[in-house]
């Protein structure tokens, strides 16, 4: 089990791999990754690079998604 904080809450994933990389864990939520921005441990993430961040116990992920209005 990999226990993350996620925009500000605890979340827990329960996996039988030996990692889970964060392009992965952001598609499980249906997440379309064209529209979102990912702070990884207090660093913007390009998106190119999600599939290569391993996720550990302990990583704090911040997800915003734009938000249309004026």
């Amino acid at each position: 089990m990999i226990n993350l904080t996620v925009n500000g809450k605890p979340r827990s994933i329960e996996t039988t791999e030996a990692t889970v990389d964060l392009e992965s864990y952001l598609v499980s939520f249906g997440l379309n990754l064209q529209f979102i921005a990912v702070g990884y441990n207090g660093e913007v993430i390009k998106k190119d690079e999600y599939a290569t961040v391993e996720l550990q116990d302990g990583d704090i992920l911040e997800i915003v998604r734009p938000v249309g209005g004026g």
